[in-house]
């Protein structure tokens, strides 16, 4: 062992400073786990704050709140993946087959959304769906419709969030797939065009499942993040009016009122702990599937 470390120094020292950054960002700040368990004072600190074991999880379990909250979580969570993730995969294979000067300008537009700020689009989207000066009610009027109050009628936000979250990050995901792509050897089309394969036979039979694995990992990776939520989304886009909850509330918006509204760190803490252990042990569910069913696909 020793012989080997001696051999390998000049990489060691170089990975140091990399290997210190995790410890000090990911693990000594591992203390906190301590919080979701305390009643957190701010003369105390953590260590010297009260210890109150699960109390602190109690307003997560309380009433029918928790059951809104997740199942908004979850649902919106999952339309994400699955649609998010067919939209990508398609607009990869299409990008694929365009000439490659063309690429780079659909790319940068397809990407352009990912960099633009929730609170930016925020302001966008009220600006279509204002009672009084929002485009989508001006041309309802022109039409001889009754205005919308988008803002108070929560049945309409499950399409419009979707929209709204597969607009920005579709980008993102079509450049990934697009890059695995670039790196299929061109021989296998080549055999498929000399065989009278159609781009649709291509695609289906070549181009998807040697990207299989990719999708899979992206996959299971967005699984464990299912029970956290893109606050800015909830949070800017439907301006955060109560009348919209019953289809807009989710954990991380439900957290943060809490936290706002009581000041109280250590059930905000206790929020985000249940949040990472679901994550953890969907990602251990979801690989183990994977893993019974193609252990070559399987993360670990």
């Amino acid at each position: 062992m020793l012989k080997v470390f001696k051999r390998n120094m000049g990489l060691s020292a170089l990975a140091l400073p990399g290997f210190l950054l995790i410890v000090l960002f990911n693990y000594v700040p591992l203390y906190g786990l301590l919080l979701p368990f305390k009643s957190y004072r701010y003369n105390l600190g953590i260590w010297n704050s009260p210890w109150v074991g699960w109390s602190n999880f109690g307003f997560l379990f309380h009433g029918n709140v928790l059951y809104r909250v997740l199942r908004n979580t979850i649902v919106y969570n999952m339309t994400f993946i699955v649609l998010g993730t067919l939209l990508s995969v398609t607009i990869a294979l299409l990008l694929y087959e365009l000439s490659r000067k063309f690429v780079r300008a659909y790319q940068t537009m397809l990407f352009i959304p990912y960099f633009i700020s929730w609170v930016v689009a925020g302001f966008a989207f009220r600006s279509l769906f204002d009672m009084d000066y929002g485009v989508i009610n001006r041309l309802l009027v022109w039409l001889g419709e009754e205005p919308i109050l988008w803002y108070s009628e929560p049945k309409y936000w499950p399409y419009i969030l979707v929209a709204a979250a597969v607009w920005k990050g579709i980008g993102y995901g079509s450049v990934i797939y697009y890059a695995a792509l670039m790196g299929i050897d061109a021989e296998y089309y080549d055999a498929a065009r000399i065989d009278g394969a159609s781009k649709i036979r291509q695609a289906l039979s070549i181009s998807v499942p040697m990207i299989k694995s990719i999708i899979i990992m992206i996959v299971i990776l967005q699984i464990g993040s299912i029970c956290y939520s893109d606050f800015g989304l909830f949070y800017n886009v439907t301006l955060n009016s109560s009348l919209l909850y019953p289809t807009t509330d989710v954990i991380d918006t439900f957290v943060y009122r809490s936290l706002i509204d009581m000041g109280d760190i250590g059930m905000a803490s206790a929020a985000g702990f249940f949040q990472s252990i679901v994550g953890f042990l969907l990602v251990l569910i979801t690989n183990t599937i994977v893993r019974k069913i193609n252990p070559e696909n399987s993360l670990f």
